[in-house]
């Protein structure tokens, strides 16, 4: 793999230009965000160069196909990886490897690899954080755009089952944000 930093900023960019205003959680700070988290992770994983960087672009491509439809974004973002990747150097079996993490991404969650729960853990990282509410919030209101019906209590019920049956899967989301997203399960309970 002849490794381009150039595609981090020309996604990142089509990502900001190109995305649906609407788009207030699944943009192109939460692309950046991703790519942060997943190369954190796997720092912590002890993953070598060659790995962090087939994660970087499985990060940086998990949500590109948001730039086609809503609807199967997955797959799109396999197929756009697909598409583009070879340009930048990338041979058939990094693709599939990349492909593999994209799709570790669609709810619910089912990575096998140690970089597709990489990805994963990256994708859901905010759940076990602080700033829960914030992210939290961008997404009811992205969600609210595409249903103006649901309000808070709706809301409330889908944010409860999903973050109490979602499932970190390295050790640092297991250990370390898994409490903090216990936490936030239980303050959801109580409002």
């Amino acid at each position: 793999m002849k490794f381009n930093s150039n595609i981090f900023e020309e996604v990142f960019e089509r990502l900001r230009a190109q995305l649906p205003s609407n788009l207030v959680y699944h943009n192109h700070a939460h692309t950046r965000f991703v790519v942060e988290k997943a190369d954190f992770l796997a720092v912590q994983e002890n993953l070598g160069v060659a790995d962090r960087n087939l994660i970087s672009i499985a990060a940086l491509y998990h949500d590109t196909g948001f730039l086609l439809d809503r609807e199967n974004h997955e797959e799109m973002s396999c197929d756009l990886a697909r598409k583009e990747l070879p340009d930048h150097g990338f041979s058939e079996p990094e693709i599939q490897t990349i492909c593999g993490m994209i799709m570790a991404t669609r709810i619910p969650q089912q990575p096998h690899t140690i970089q597709e729960k990489i990805v994963a853990d990256a994708d859901l990282f905010y759940l076990g954080t602080d700033d829960y509410e914030l992210f939290s919030t961008k997404l009811y209101k992205e969600l609210k755009y595409l249903d103006p019906k649901m309000d808070d209590i709706a809301w409330l019920k889908i944010q409860n089952k999903f973050i109490s049956s979602h499932t970190y899967h390295t050790t640092y989301g297991k250990t370390v944000l898994e409490p903090v997203k216990k936490r936030n399960v239980a303050a959801l309970k109580v409002n």
